[in-house]
């Protein structure tokens, strides 16, 4: 059942949430660190404040989102007032990751609140300290009718999709995201898929190799590569490889120092199992820098492998951590051939000078979002829907986006009263050439 909360007091009731979260900024840092060593400036910047811009943007916008917005009336119903009027859903489950897990949780958390729904929240086991912070949170500021969470594994997850949902918001990986979309079938339940894929990065021979250099070294190895929009394998032209490799190792001595696991910007691995993964993966490639690992401490520094096979599990899989293939290419047609190896990617970056290419690219290309000449900063725009396409994910959201989202549009045709034509009721058999030419001349409208 939708919330039955009027705007104004959901506004209010977000605005506390914003106190409650500004109150428990440290909470939530010493939370993330404790979950997998997130430092204070990357919880700052990828958790917390992009909660509080989705907050602020939306108290300040609802009232505009929500209201009802007339549109031209169709001639064929001359005379009437035509109107979109935006319902919430009713019970809504949200399913969220262990990567961003603060983030991940409230954004779409707040949306569908402010749409009017009524929220149970099942946040990733892994991030157990940060799941803690985040109850506390909702049991202070939500009524339990109307905003709940659901602590628990694969069980709870199980049992909770076995349950009959308005819309179901989920986000994680393909695998995971196709078991959602199943159980929601059953009950022909709409959902909205985050997931992800083998997002490519092509850097051609324009390409300012410095700062293209430094600008995916950031976007890489942030989160220690767990990041679903991450780049997870570069395609650079062989004119600029060996200088880009260089300026890429630069720039990751710099960033992270010579011994990467001191560094205070580095995060570790999300779990034991996920960094034996990772390691595996490295079995039998060519490193040219990089590659140690504590398992024990889920660490896998920043690493480069050179020209992998496109048979081996590297290249089969979505990597989610902080192992950056490079592979070279010399025409256009390498690109396409290798880009269509994959299921379309949540996102695409490409890194040129050239106008031209870029336009081709974005052209021939299907993806759920890109950058030229920079990572990952679409998400960042609250103006630009966020979603993937295919495999990487169905539906999108963010700002109003993630509104319309929780909302169905629901239509209304008002009909006057003073006019009603006679040419719409049969019988017909006197009136069918005159109807077809009226018809045929507003269908010119």
């Amino acid at each position: 059942m939708p919330n039955k909360i009027s705007v104004k007091k959901r506004i209010q009731i977000l605005k506390n949430l914003l106190v409650e979260i500004e109150k428990n900024e440290q909470n939530i840092t010493d939370a993330l660190y404790s979950d997998f060593n997130k430092s204070e400036a990357e919880v700052f910047l990828t958790e917390i404040f992009f909660v509080k811009s989705e907050l602020k943007k939306t108290i300040k916008k609802l009232p505009f989102w929500l209201k009802p917005k007339r549109v031209v009336s169709s001639l064929l119903n001359f005379p009437s007032a035509d109107f979109i009027y935006k319902q919430p859903y009713g019970k809504v489950l949200i399913i969220g990751p262990w990567n961003y897990p603060f983030q991940l949780s409230f954004c779409p958390l707040i949306a569908a609140f402010a749409a009017g729904n009524s929220i149970v929240l099942k946040p990733s086991e892994w991030v157990p300290n940060t799941n803690l912070v985040i109850l506390k949170i909702i049991e202070k500021v939500f009524e339990k009718k109307y905003v709940s969470i659901e602590l628990g594994g694969v069980e709870k997850a199980t049992e909770l999709l076995s349950k009959r949902w308005d819309y179901i918001f989920f986000t994680g990986s393909v695998a995971v995201g196709k078991i959602v979309h199943q159980a929601a079938s059953k009950f022909l339940t709409p959902v909205t898929l985050e997931l992800g894929g083998k997002n490519p990065c092509i850097v051609d021979e324009t390409a300012q190799i410095e700062l293209s250099a430094k600008r995916i070294v950031w976007g890489k190895f942030i989160n220690a590569g767990q990041t679903c929009i991450a780049p997870d394998y570069v395609l650079v032209h062989e004119k600029v490889k060996e200088k880009f490799i260089e300026a890429l190792i630069k720039y990751i001595k710099l960033f992270y120092g010579d011994k990467v696991i001191d560094s205070l910007d580095y995060p570790r691995i999300i779990s034991e199992n996920h960094t034996n993964r990772l390691v595996k993966l490295l079995e039998h490639q060519q490193i040219v820098f990089g590659g140690e690992f504590s398992i024990q401490q889920k660490f896998l520094e920043p690493t480069i492998v050179l020209e992998p096979s496109f048979n081996s599990p590297l290249m089969h899989e979505e990597i989610f951590g902080p192992i950056l293939p490079i592979i070279g290419y010399t025409l256009y047609r390498d690109l396409e051939t290798i880009v269509s190896r994959y299921e379309k990617p949540l996102a695409l970056y490409y890194f040129t000078k050239n106008k031209t290419n870029y336009s081709k690219v974005i052209k021939d290309f299907s993806f759920g979002g890109g950058v030229i000449n920079d990572t990952l900063v679409h998400f960042a725009n609250s103006r630009l829907p966020f979603g993937g396409i295919g495999q990487s994910g169905l539906g999108a959201y963010h700002g109003v986006y993630s509104v319309d989202t929780f909302t169905h549009k629901k239509s209304v045709v008002r009909r006057s009263l003073r006019l009603d034509v006679s040419l719409r009721y049969p019988p017909f058999v006197l009136k069918l050439k005159k109807v077809r030419k009226i018809l045929n001349f507003l269908s010119k409208f």
